[in-house]
C-alpha cells in the first residue's frame, strides 16, 4: 500500500472558500502555528497576493509581519504563497520586474513554497514564472493543472502541460487543481495515470499532488483512491474549514486511507487538534462551519464556484429578475463556450456571470460587455484556449470602449514607481503601496503590531464585556465563579 502525506489549507483556501476569506487574522494563525509544525504536513497552504491584500484592507494588519511570524513558528513546514498569474494582489497585469521583486520579497520573508495556478491552464506562461520565482530565491515550486469540464479540457489537454511542466527543471512538483470538485472518480481513473505516465517520461519521480473541493460532494472518494495512482500529497483543510465549498477534511481523509491500508505520514493526534482549533473558531466568530455536501448534476452545466452562487442570487434578487435564475444558468455555459472555454475560476467566474446575467436581462445578447469582458479579449489575462467566437469579437472590436482600454498604458516600470512612491521605502511597503490605495497602508500602520495571540473559548466572555463597555448605564460590573472573581469599575 502507499504512504502518502498531506498539504494543510484551512489558513488559504478553508479559510477563502468558507469564510470569504475574512475568518483568519494574525492571532488566529499564531494561536494554531506550533500545532501545525508539529503535525508533519508536507507544507501550509498559508496566503495569496490577494489574502494579503484581505489582511491591510479589512484587518489593518501587516501581512510581511504575518508571514514572518508565522515562519518563526514552523521552522520544519515550508509555507505556501499561491500565485494565478503574472499579478500581486491588484488584477492589473504586473512586469516581469515587478513580480521578481515580489517573489524576492516573499521568499525573503519566509515564504519557502510557491503554487502557480495559471488561470488559463497556460503551461509556458507557469514555466516562465517558475523560472523567476526560482530566480528570485524560492526554494521549492509546485506548478498547478487547473482541471475543469469543457470539449478542449480533455486528458491529452492535461498531458501536453504535464509534459512542459515536468520538463521544467525550476518545476519541484505538479498537482491537479480543481477548483470547482468535478472531478469524478471515473474521470480520475483515466486522468490521473495519463499525467503520471506524462511525468515519468521525462522527469521520473517528479511528485504529483491532488487538491480538490468537496462542492458536490465528490472529492473524498477521488481522495480514497489517489494512493493507488501514485497521488504523492493530498491537499486538505481541517475541522470547521473543511467540507462544504472548501476542501475534504485531513482528519477524515488520513483516517479513511489508513482503514484502507494507506500509510499517512501525519501526526494524527496534532491533526484532531487543529481540526477542532478551527471547529471552535467557527463557532466562536460565528462563521460557517463546512458540511458534507450532496451531489448536485445541474452544478456540472454551470460550475460556479460555491460563494458565488449565493452571490448571483442575490444580485439577481436586488435587480428584480430572480425568475431569470435558469435561463442565467444555460446562458453561462453558452457564454463561456463563445469566450474560448476560460475555467470558472476568478476572474472567470466573474466575468462569463456577469456577461450572462446582461445577455439574459437586455434586449440583445452582447448589448452590454463589461470592460473586465474586454480586457480578457484583449490578451490581458492570458490566452483563451480557443479563439473567441468570432461574432463576439466583431462586437468587442465595434465598442469605443475597446479603443479606450487598448490605450491603456501598462504597469509603470518599477525605477518610474520607486519615484512616485517612495524611494526609500522598505521592498515590503513599496510592494504593498503600488498596488493599494494608500489611505488603507497609512490605516495598517496607524494600527501597530497585530495581536499574537487568541483562545476561541475566551471569545464569549470578551465579546460580553466589549457589550457592556459600551453600555453607559452601567458604573460596575462583577464576574463570579467557583474560586474567580473580577470586578470592573468604570472611571469617573
Amino acid at each position: 500500500m502507499a504512504s502518502i502525506q498531506l498539504v494543510e489549507t484551512s489558513l488559504r483556501d478553508g479559510n477563502q472558500s468558507l469564510w470569504a476569506a475574512l475568518g483568519i487574522d494574525t492571532a488566529r494563525t499564531l494561536s494554531i502555528a506550533p500545532v501545525m509544525d508539529q503535525a508533519g504536513f508536507r507544507a501550509i497552504d498559508f496566503t495569496t497576493s490577494t489574502h494579503m491584500g484581505v489582511a491591510v484592507r479589512y484587518k489593518q494588519q501587516d501581512p510581511w509581519e504575518r508571514i514572518r511570524l508565522m515562519a518563526a513558528a514552523c521552522p520544519r513546514t515550508p509555507l505556501q504563497f499561491m500565485s494565478t498569474g503574472f499579478r500581486f494582489i491588484a488584477w492589473e497585469t504586473a512586469s516581469p520586474e515587478f513580480m521578481t521583486l515580489a517573489f524576492r520579497t516573499l521568499a525573503r520573508n519566509g515564504i519557502r513554497r510557491f503554487c502557480l495556478a495559471d488561470p488559463m491552464n497556460d503551461a509556458e506562461a507557469n514555466v516562465a514564472c517558475a523560472r523567476m520565482v526560482k530566480q528570485a530565491g524560492g526554494e521549492h515550486v509546485i506548478a498547478a493543472l487547473v482541471f475543469t469540464i469543457s470539449p478542449v479540457h480533455d486528458d491529452a489537454h492535461y498531458v501536453a502541460a504535464a509534459r512542459r511542466l515536468a520538463g521544467c527543471r525550476d518545476v519541484d512538483a505538479l498537482y491537479i487543481k480543481d477548483p470547482g470538485g468535478l472531478l469524478t472518480p471515473k474521470r480520475a481513473r483515466t486522468l490521473i495515470p495519463a499525467v503520471q505516465a506524462a511525468i515519468s517520461e521525462v522527469s521520473p519521480g517528479k511528485p504529483l499532488e491532488l487538491h480538490a473541493h468537496c462542492t458536490i460532494g465528490q472529492a473524498e472518494a477521488v481522495y480514497m483512491d489517489a494512493p493507488d495512482y501514485g497521488i504523492a500529497a493530498l491537499q486538505c483543510a481541517s475541522g470547521g474549514a473543511a467540507d462544504g465549498t472548501s476542501n475534504p477534511p485531513g482528519e477524515r481523509v488520513a483516517r479513511n486511507l489508513a482503514l484502507l491500508g494507506h500509510q499517512v505520514a501525519i501526526d494524527t493526534e496534532a491533526l484532531q487538534r487543529i481540526a477542532d482549533y478551527f471547529t471552535s473558531l467557527a463557532r466562536a466568530e460565528d462563521l460557517p462551519v463546512g458540511t458534507p455536501q450532496a451531489f448536485d448534476a445541474a452544478y456540472l452545466r454551470h460550475q460556479l464556484p460555491g460563494g458565488m452562487i449565493g452571490t448571483m442570487r442575490r444580485h439577481l434578487g436586488e435587480a428584480r429578475i430572480s425568475h431569470l435564475e435558469s435561463k442565467v444558468i444555460e446562458e453561462l455555459a453558452q457564454v463561456r463556450e463563445e469566450l474560448g472555454w476560460p475555467i470558472v475560476m476568478t476572474p472567470f467566474a466573474q466575468m462569463t456571470l456577469t456577461q450572462a446575467v446582461m445577455n439574459v436581462s437586455g434586449k440583445e445578447r452582447y448589448a452590454v460587455i463589461p470592460d473586465e469582458v474586454i480586457r480578457y479579449a484583449l490578451g490581458r489575462f492570458g490566452r483563451p484556449n480557443v479563439p473567441i467566437a468570432p461574432f463576439v469579437m466583431d462586437r468587442i472590436h465595434a465598442l469605443p470602449r475597446t479603443r479606450e482600454l487598448a490605450a491603456e498604458p501598462p504597469m509603470a516600470e518599477l525605477s518610474d514607481l520607486r519615484r512616485r512612491i517612495g524611494a526609500n521605502l522598505s521592498d515590503e511597503e513599496f510592494l504593498l503601496r503600488a498596488v493599494m490605495p494608500s489611505g488603507q497602508v497609512d490605516a495598517m500602520q496607524a494600527a501597530g503590531p497585530a495581536s499574537r495571540h487568541y483562545d476561541p473559548a475566551m471569545q464569549p466572555l470578551m465579546k460580553l464585556l466589549q457589550g457592556l463597555a459600551q453600555r453607559h448605564d452601567l458604573t460596575e460590573v462583577s464576574i463570579d465563579k467557583p474560586g474567580f472573581r473580577l470586578n470592573l469599575r468604570r472611571a469617573s
